[in-house]
């Protein structure tokens, strides 16, 4: 076979081998969420002052950050996906999402007085959100994971991971709707948290499971 014909060959055989692992991770992360829905409304549900909540700043801050956290992730997942990725800009948007709470962070320090910080970032529900971002993670999680198996990854860890923080970014937007503490300080310790805990479990399932 001569070079020109090899290399059509190759180029044929990717995309044929690109659409269904784009497809397989589509349909993962609809019914990830999907059962991630279900649970959230059947055992979770919205706080009951949402239509006020939403007219709030610091309410509708934590969406920009659990929302900027699972986009960035999901592009993140989807060129790991694929062997030999360099997601460089996916790596960026994705450190921006830190960053943009360190700011949050700061501005609350300095418009809320020093006696109320303590306040603001235990909040009243540290320990319910502590469980519940995960509880709602695990299903995305899992269906992400073994999406990712279709896949021909050559990261394994940083692709579980990255599969970690799509499910907790999952997690987190739904618990948001329930959590009645705005506070970014409040975000900034148990949302992480929760989001760490989620991606060291993905980081885990990557290196078992992802690996050729």
């Amino acid at each position: 076979m001569k070079t020109d014909q090899l290399i059509a060959a190759m180029a044929a055989d990717a995309k044929t081998t690109e659409m269904p692992i784009g497809r397989t991770l589509w349909l993962a992360l609809a019914g990830g969420l999907l059962v991630a829905a279900l649970i959230f409304f059947l055992d979770v549900g919205p706080r009951p002052d949402l239509a006020a909540a939403l007219e709030t700043p610091r309410f509708l801050f934590k969406y920009v950050v659990t929302l900027s956290l699972l986009v960035s992730a999901a592009g993140l997942v989807w060129h790991l996906a694929r062997p030999g990725a360099a997601p460089t800009s996916w790596l960026v948007a994705l450190g921006a999402v830190p960053a943009l709470l360190a700011i949050a962070s700061v501005v609350e320090l300095l418009v809320v007085p020093a006696s109320a910080w303590a306040m603001q970032t235990i909040g009243k529900n540290s320990m319910v959100c502590m469980l519940v971002i995960p509880a709602l993670s695990a299903a995305p999680l899992i269906a992400v994971i073994l999406a990712l198996r279709h896949g021909a990854t050559t990261h394994p860890v940083l692709a579980g991971a990255a599969a970690g923080l799509l499910a907790a970014g999952i997690g987190a937007t739904l618990y948001a709707t329930h959590c009645q503490d705005d506070s970014p300080l409040f975000i900034a310790v148990w949302y992480v948290i929760a989001t760490v805990i989620v991606t060291s479990v993905g980081a885990i399932l990557g290196a078992r499971l992802l690996r050729w």
